[in-house]
């Protein structure tokens, strides 16, 4: 009895002691997480008097709170971006390191937990902490109470609670539609158990088709920005000789702007300093007025055409001088750039950039035809996940690697893709120029993003390792219409796109030429006839 007795106390000792330190360590990576994003927001937010030296102590009370939440919010959306990679690099370090001391901490309990954790932060940052940090910075507080912090907070509560009710609302109807859960009488009790996860499924559901725009977008426009920001090789070009002949083109352009100056005040000055005679009521000047002073009065009707010519000249000569400028920038960021970097980096990072959009694309074909012939299992999640019992890329941990690169890749291309959008350009940050409502926004569309990005990479079978907790859950994945069609639908679009900007410049030319040869062809015909 007494052997008993001890190993059921070191059992629960040991479990108390793996809870105290799984608890240890999600703490320790939310304060990574949040340092990482207030750094980016910090970035980003606008430092004027309007939105932090505000002389209102409750507006400034308002604006901490929300950047608090907004960075909060930030923090969670990166921790849904690195569930896959941190769970698929776990599940590679116990199969190479079964019985090291130092990766014992490293279990099954632990990456669970950590998927629960980011689940249960997303649904209250997406659907409370953003909504309230919204209404509670739009707050005034109600007619005829005091104003203050707490009619604030009172005005936000309620008008919080009327719209949760509103959605909570809509969400049991939209259950009971699509015949998830039948109507009962205390169905408001279930609002953990079913109706935030119906709702969490209906946005990443959104969040996944906004992917399968902004993702092959954003395939083409990284390597516009992989253009813009590395050094291009220089091939056959004598850098220095091109950048004195902008120079001396630039000081060219220069003196002309300052001679068409000069000109433009002297004409003036000679207008202010002359005084023309008065007509003599039809029109001219009197016959008796000397034929020099008749030359110099009717000199003004010439000056304005003059003065037109000189300002069109003017404003074509600053054009181009603002384009000698931003190339002869560019040349100077190339001449002073290694060699090194302008050899070997570009070409890499052009070749890495095709390795992984051709890899992407291959997986997609193959997952697409798994699914037809009925070799690849639908992405929702039906069994249990123990880590380290085998490797999930045939590859080893070589696959593994690549996958997480996959991973990273795709959020990446979906993050640029997204705001190289139109309809975004108001919406984009900017550089110390954000305000709060827009820091508000953005911190959502991440969240929806991030929260997407575990889905799509299972779904067009980048990876093959289980969606944990409720993300597995969500019902739509197990839909085989949805998912093959969204196969279909994500490599014929990103193989469109890579098609038409590889091939837009030949296309150009070839449109060129056969427009000059039918031009060609007609003034040859019209003039035989």
């Amino acid at each position: 009895m007494e052997e008993e007795e001890e190993e059921v106390t070191d059992l629960k000792l040991q479990l108390f002691h793996n809870t105290v330190r799984e608890h240890i360590i999600f703490l320790l990576l939310i304060i990574l997480l949040y340092f990482s994003s207030y750094v980016v927001v910090s970035r980003f937010r606008r430092r004027d008097r309007d939105d932090l030296y505000s002389n209102d102590e409750d507006e400034v009370l308002v604006y901490r709170i929300s950047f608090w939440l907004c960075t909060f919010t930030l923090a969670v959306a990166e921790g849904a971006a690195m569930l896959l990679p941190v769970s698929i690099a776990s599940n590679e370090v116990l199969l190479l390191y079964p019985n090291s001391y130092y990766v014992k901490w490293l279990n099954s309990s632990l990456i669970q937990g950590l998927w629960n954790h980011v689940f249960l932060f997303s649904n209250l940052s997406l659907f409370i902490f953003l909504p309230f940090v919204y209404l509670f910075s739009e707050s005034t507080g109600f007619v005829g109470h005091k104003k203050g912090i707490l009619a604030r907070v009172y005005e936000t509560f309620i008008v919080f609670v009327l719209m949760a009710i509103i959605v909570l609302v809509l969400t049991a109807v939209l259950s009971a539609v699509f015949g998830i859960e039948k109507f009962q009488f205390f169905w408001f009790l279930n609002l953990g158990s079913v109706h935030l996860p119906f709702l969490y499924s209906c946005v990443s559901f959104l969040g996944v088709m906004l992917m399968l725009i902004c993702t092959p977008y954003g395939f083409v426009r990284l390597f516009g920005v992989v253009n813009q920001v590395l050094v291009r090789p220089m091939l056959l070009r004598d850098v220095n000789e091109e950048f004195s002949a902008f120079y001396m083109e630039e000081a060219s352009v220069k003196r002309k702007l300052a001679n068409i100056e000069l000109h433009n005040v002297s004409i003036l000055d000679a207008t202010n300093g002359s005084r023309l005679p008065k007509t003599n009521g039809i029109g001219r000047p009197p016959s008796y007025l000397p034929q020099p002073l008749l030359h110099h009065s009717l000199a003004h009707l010439y000056q304005r055409k003059t003065l037109a010519g000189n300002v069109d000249e003017h404003q074509m000569l600053n054009e181009r001088l603002r384009e000698l400028d931003s190339e002869r920038k560019e040349l100077d960021k190339l001449r002073k750039s290694s060699t090194f970097q302008r050899t070997f980096v570009y070409p890499l990072a052009m070749l890495l950039l095709l390795f992984c959009t051709a890899v992407t694309i291959l997986l997609v074909v193959q997952n697409t035809l798994e699914l037809l012939i009925g070799i690849k299992a639908l992405p929702l999640s039906t069994r249990q996940f123990t880590l380290g019992i085998s490797s999930l890329s045939k590859l080893g941990p070589v696959g593994a690697g690549m996958e997480v690169c996959l991973i990273f890749y795709l959020g990446a291309t979906s993050v640029v893709g997204f705001y190289s959008m139109p309809f975004m350009s108001n919406v984009r940050p900017k550089r110390r120029q954000t305000s709060l409502p827009q820091l508000m926004l953005n911190c959502g569309f991440m969240l929806v993003l991030s929260s997407a990005l575990p889905l799509l990479s299972r779904i067009i079978g980048i990876t093959n390792f289980d969606l944990l907790g409720d993300f597995g859950a969500i019902e739509w994945l197990g839909n085989f219409q949805i998912v093959l069609l969204y196969n279909l639908v994500f490599g014929t679009t990103t193989a469109l796109c890579l098609a038409n900007k590889f091939t837009a410049t030949v296309r150009r030319e070839l449109r060129a030429r056969l427009v000059e040869n039918y031009v060609l062809f007609t003034n040859y015909m019209s003039f035989i006839n």
